[in-house]
């Protein structure tokens, strides 16, 4: 059985700094990329960022590029997001999912759905007070 945790959220000032972890069982992680997915209070799904199942190659939204950063270490089953600069429009429920979706990616398209995030954890609330 596949199970996703995220963990890390918490209530920080604007211009703070977070870092969520991600790990997931039941699964070879190494051969799964990994997506953070966000959602604010009373709005829809927003993707954040992807990563390849090797950590070559990382994607961004552009409401985060240059203030997050995804990684992951394979040996531990875990993905990171660093989150710096933080703004209270980053608030939000965040979400960690396998993604099979970077190699279109790769080709300068995200996919406007989640269809290929197949393994959801429950997320983790992050809160950014001004």
């Amino acid at each position: 059985q596949v199970q996703v945790v995220e963990s890390g959220g918490d209530l920080v000032q604007a211009g703070g700094s977070l870092r969520l972890s991600c790990t997931a069982s039941g699964l070879t992680f190494g051969d799964y990329a990994m997506g953070w997915v966000r959602q604010a209070p009373g709005k829809g799904l927003e993707w954040v960022s992807s990563i390849y199942s090797d950590g070559s190659n990382t994607y961004y939204a552009d409401s985060v590029k240059g203030r997050f950063t995804i990684s992951r270490d394979n040996a531990k089953n875990t993905v990171y997001l660093q989150m710096n600069s933080l703004k209270s429009e980053d608030t939000a429920l965040y979400y960690c999912a396998t993604d099979r979706r970077p190699p279109l990616m790769t080709m300068g398209w995200v996919p406007p759905n989640y269809y290929g995030m197949d393994y959801w954890g429950k997320g983790t609330l992050v809160t950014i007070s001004s």
